[in-house]
């Protein structure tokens, strides 16, 4: 049986409301992850999808259950063999785009030539050619979540956490990291845990879908997505992809 990359098990996260009364954000969820797969997390807003991540990630703690990390368990925001993109942009702006995706590899002390190589890698991987030296505030947004993606795979993690990455971006943009983000997993097969509210971003990227219920703040069904790799975004147009969006929709619709 194939070793799970991650285990979240029994895990709940209550918040205090007052009055000695709690509110659960997240109610006893229990999932397993395997290697190279790539997970994407739907569900009405509140349902705890953020919580979950940020659990895992080790920037909060459950209050009951545990979350384990290739069979350790999470005590913290610690770990190098995690890495995090959030939605708003976390560019640091007084650095160029070279140095954002240098900024891991010279923190884990790699040449200053293996930097450059690694950054050079990754700008080409998500078009940013032309742009090394250029500063986030010389950017568009699309452009400055397009670092932060190559940033992320640049530090090498081997589970990669993203919180609606593209979820502020026009409609174009969007689809254009997708399709760029789909490249870079079929070549390095990171471990990625997605949470999005778009389902046919979901249906594009995943492997399988976890979508989460409110009140309780659980999973409510797993679905396995069919569709063959290498995609593109031309699978949206097939029926197939149309039925499955529909039956998602369906889904949601029950705990809305």
């Amino acid at each position: 049986m194939m070793t799970e990359k991650i285990r979240i098990e029994n895990v709940s996260r209550n918040y205090d409301i007052g009055k000695g009364e709690t509110v659960a954000a997240v109610d006893n969820v229990t999932l397993s992850i395997y290697p190279e797969e790539f997970i994407c997390i739907v569900g009405p807003s509140g349902c705890g999808k953020s919580t979950l991540l940020y659990l895992t990630a080790g920037l909060d703690m459950p209050s009951k259950g545990q979350i384990l990390v290739e069979g350790q368990p999470v005590t913290g925001a610690n770990n190098p063999r995690v890495g995090m993109v959030f939605q708003p942009d976390s560019v640091f702006p007084w650095l160029t785009v070279q140095k954002n995706i240098e900024f891991g590899p010279a923190i884990r002390g790699l040449p200053q030539e293996e930097c450059s190589r690694i950054a050079q890698q990754y700008v080409n991987m998500v078009g940013l050619q032309g742009f090394e030296q250029s500063l986030p505030k010389q950017l568009s947004g699309g452009m400055k979540k397009r670092v932060d993606v190559a940033r992320a795979f640049a530090n090498n993690p081997e589970i990669l956490l993203m919180d609606e990455p593209f979820g502020a971006l026009d409609a174009l943009t969007k689809e254009r990291l997708q399709i760029e983000l789909l490249r870079m997993w079929d070549t390095e097969r990171k471990t990625v845990l997605f949470v999005t509210h778009d389902l046919e971003e979901a249906l594009v990227l995943s492997s399988r879908i976890i979508v989460m219920s409110r009140a309780p703040n659980a999973i409510q069904e797993i679905i396995e997505v069919p569709f063959p790799r290498p995609r593109g975004l031309m699978l949206k147009t097939s029926q197939e992809f149309q039925d499955l969006r529909r039956r998602l929709w369906d889904l949601l619709q029950v705990n809305a």
